[in-house]
């Protein structure tokens, strides 16, 4: 931080020395914006995974409470609630971990998931689970599941309790889940 404001007070102060110093501060100030710009993120906003990785996230050690919601592009019930795992991931996230796992097809991750990721703002983690065969691992997610979306489990590693709800929650319902496993 330091040497960037020593950069933006040496190009100040030859911007007002040079004779055409109008002409030099725009070049000066547009390559400083350039400079001092954030580097956008390299990370992509989309991991795409196999079932072992989450497996892993579904038994890990954690001192958090893991909210991992099944959810796709194509699925209005799925979009409608993205915003309470949102807002959860926001107000919660020393005390919960939000996980959004997308089942749209991994060959759409660039024309589909990561733009509509990008477009709601979404910045809980987002993976998308790249197992076609469903019947291998949905029993492994919960035994009840029947492989309809959305679904919503909820582990308190800790104690090892788990919630899953097939369907779409409410708000409310969500935030009264979250309190359960918090308290």
């Amino acid at each position: 931080m330091l040497q960037r404001t020593y950069i933006l007070k040496i190009a100040i102060t030859i911007s007002y020395s040079l004779p055409f110093y109008e002409y030099m501060q725009k070049v000066i100030f547009l390559l400083l914006g350039l400079l001092l710009a954030p580097k956008p993120s390299q990370e992509p906003p989309v991991e795409v995974i196999k079932f072992d990785t989450l497996q892993h996230l579904m038994n890990r050690n954690s001192q958090q409470i893991e909210v991992i919601n099944f959810w796709a592009t194509w699925c209005k019930p799925c979009i409608k609630e993205l915003p309470y795992f949102q807002s959860i991931h926001q107000q919660m996230g020393d005390k919960v971990n939000v996980t959004l796992i997308s089942l749209d097809f991994a060959d759409q991750l660039d024309s589909k998931v990561v733009p509509f990721v990008k477009k709601k703002g979404l910045t809980a983690k987002v993976l998308l689970l790249d197992e076609i065969d469903y019947n291998s691992w949905i029993d492994k997610v919960d035994p009840s599941w029947t492989g309809s979306i959305p679904a919503t489990l909820v582990i308190d590693p800790q104690s090892g309790r788990r919630k899953f709800v097939e369907g779409e929650l409410k708000q409310e319902e969500l935030e009264e889940i979250i309190r359960e496993f918090t308290k």
